[in-house]
């Protein structure tokens, strides 16, 4: 299953601080204004500098009045680490996707106890039919920095819109991120599509 045709289009991104969240974003809401689209993006960053929460909306396509995507209306969910996935997954819609980079980081909010950890982890997240695990650390180690992940998330991401061209991510890749680090992150993205 793809979304070929946004109207518009609703993504959610959530991790943990320092996984990218926010520089995935960017490239998302980049590469739909480089296809044509209107494009509305909301953050909330919480803790994000001590390690907590951050969730970031990304909403495209002909016309976007809003850049709040309401609960349970989420075409895809993009999680950096399995536990953000659970704790977000009501925010899917039914029948949508849930793209998960497969490696778990105890968020602040759980080691401090405000929060409780997930149980029974990988037999919740195995309930959602349009789960996609990407193991986006290790194929970040593989192109070559381990801070890509959140790029080969890129990747994965892109072959589930169609109706954002190749070229667009491109672009926002080399409009957004530093020359010197654009060849693996280019080379990240790649893989990220060809793990999906």
């Amino acid at each position: 299953m793809t979304t070929k045709t946004p109207s518009p289009c609703s993504i959610t991104l959530v991790g943990v601080g320092g996984q990218g969240t926010i520089l995935t974003s960017d490239l998302l809401a980049l590469a739909a204004m480089h296809a044509g689209f209107d494009v509305k993006k909301s953050e909330i960053h919480g803790m994000s500098q001590r390690g907590g929460s951050v969730v970031s909306q990304v909403r495209y396509g002909e016309r976007v009045r809003s850049p709040i995507i309401p609960e349970g209306a989420t075409d895809v969910l993009v999680a950096f680490e399995r536990n953000e996935a659970l704790r977000f997954a009501h925010l899917l819609m039914p029948g949508g996707l849930l793209l998960v980079n497969d490696t778990e980081r105890i968020p602040v909010t759980v080691s401090s106890g405000a929060q409780p950890p997930a149980e029974r982890l990988s037999e919740r997240l195995a309930a959602y039919p349009g789960l996609r695990l990407v193991p986006a650390d290790r194929i970040a180690a593989e192109v070559g920095n381990v801070r890509t992940a959140n790029v080969v998330l890129v990747g994965a991401l892109s072959k589930l819109l169609d109706a954002i061209p190749d070229d667009a991510w491109q672009s926002a890749l080399r409009q957004r991120v530093p020359a010197k680090f654009l060849d693996v992150n280019l080379s990240a993205f790649s893989a990220g599509r060809a793990a999906l």
